[in-house]
């Protein structure tokens, strides 16, 4: 970021400091445009069964202390807003989540009372009609054979039909994916380099002692909490996603956004500079964005066992 010593020495641009900053940079546009994509799918299903709600929740104390951390420790006020930005962003996505969950299981609780007071109406005759079953001369399990069928038959044409149109939506979402994280890529590197050439971001020296190697003790361990819920966020969803044998109602893009961000995030820190008070100072953050790659990349693994299940009992 900008510092008036960077700016006074005029340092030279080298190329780890370059893909320092266009590491960086990305990493803050696959941050900002997050939590849209699941947002959007909430919105398309009106449903958020789909994402744990525990998982949010404990993200949401993440940023928390994160932004409390940040804060303490004096960072840049980008990375301040940052955090911000996640915070009520967490709170928008919360809430949507209850408002879908109140919604829908008000809904059931409806549909469930007028079921079952349709079932009581109808209880007398159906055992009326019921009562003309298996009389001498009824060719009642003829017909219901040959319907039962036709039935079996129309729906095996459907089913093979459902599963030809999901492995095409399938990977056009694929695609849709893939070009968004190339989009996110681009606008991050265009961000870069405009903030270079306007001198708006500037190299800055690594062996600055100012790099935060007197960062606050406090703000160290909530940098370390905020890792801790940060990796502890994730196995709810994970463990709900196994329990359901489903990933339906995430959005895949969500979690290639995180993982794009956690990467560049980790790969402009450590593009930097390498030193140990500058890794020690930056440990936090790095095992909070390096550590959930391992657990994003468990979501991806479910994703494509779980599609390929669903898709294979369709077709059964």
């Amino acid at each position: 970021m900008v510092t008036l010593s960077a700016l006074a020495q005029g340092l030279p641009l080298t190329a780890h400091e370059a893909l320092s900053g266009v590491f960086g940079s990305i990493s803050l546009a696959s941050w900002i445009f997050l939590l849209v994509p699941q947002l959007i799918e909430n919105y398309k299903q009106s449903s958020a069964d789909g994402i744990s709600l525990a998982f949010l929740i404990v993200w949401f104390i993440g940023d928390i202390t994160n932004l409390a951390g940040a804060l303490w420790a004096g960072l840049v006020p980008t990375v301040i807003a940052l955090a911000i930005y996640f915070c009520f962003a967490d709170l928008i996505l919360i809430t949507q989540c209850l408002y879908y969950n109140f919604t829908n299981s008000r809904k059931a609780r409806r549909k469930s009372t007028r079921s079952t007071l349709t079932d009581n109406e109808q209880a007398p005759l159906l055992g009326r009609r019921d009562s003309s079953i298996g009389l001498p001369g009824s060719h009642t399990r003829r017909r219901s054979s040959e319907a039962s069928r036709r039935h079996r038959e129309s729906v095996n044409r459907r089913d093979s039909l459902a599963s030809i149109v999901e492995e095409e939506s399938g990977h056009k979402e694929w695609v849709k994916n893939t070009v968004s994280i190339i989009g996110v890529c681009i606008i991050g590197t265009v961000g870069w380099t405009i903030a270079y050439k306007t001198g708006v971001w500037v190299p800055t020296p690594t062996d600055d002692g100012s790099a935060g190697t007197d960062m606050a003790l406090g703000a160290q361990i909530l940098g370390y909490m905020s890792a801790v819920f940060y990796l502890g966020a994730r196995v709810p969803q994970i463990i709900k996603n196994q329990r359901d044998r489903s990933c339906e109602g995430l959005s895949l893009l969500f979690f290639m956004l995180s993982l794009l961000g956690n990467a560049t995030y980790g790969a402009g820190i450590l593009l930097h500079s390498v030193e140990k008070e500058y890794f020690l100072t930056n440990l936090p953050w790095l095992i909070g964005s390096l550590g959930t790659m391992v657990e994003d990349a468990t979501i991806f693994i479910q994703f494509r066992i779980f599609s390929d299940g669903e898709r294979s009992a369709v077709v059964v």
